[in-house]
């Protein structure tokens, strides 16, 4: 009788590591990716000012080329073909420029606690 309180007592506890080890996977997970979901806000946001800003100093760009060229149109024109090489040129190097580069971050910030633990 005793022995079979022993064995249920066992299994109780191991019951219990098991779900703990399983909240702790939980929030180690929710962790992790609530840091990434913060990075890539973080990113868009500063994004969207560098884009606005590239966006005026592009208008600005434009509008002194047609001054200087005597028509509005060719100015703009001219930073249209300035994007369109850049965008060229982005889309063919999209797999070492872009995705490999947003990879490893994520990776690297998916795995930033478990470097510093090890180093510990």
């Amino acid at each position: 009788m005793e022995d079979l309180k022993k064995i249920e007592n066992l299994f109780d506890h191991a019951r219990e590591y098991v779900n703990v080890r399983v909240d702790e996977a939980k929030l180690g997970l929710a962790e992790k990716a609530s840091a990434v979901i913060a990075q890539v806000i973080a990113m868009i946001v500063v994004n969207v000012f560098f884009l606005l800003c590239l966006l005026f100093a592009s208008i600005a760009g434009a509008l002194a080329l047609g001054r200087w060229w005597g028509n509005n149109w060719l100015g703009f024109l001219a930073v249209a073909g300035v994007y369109l090489l850049t965008g060229i040129i982005i889309r063919a190097g999209r797999e070492r420029m872009i995705r490999m580069p947003v990879m490893n971050a994520i990776i690297r910030q998916l795995f930033k606690n478990e470097e510093d633990h090890e180093k510990n």
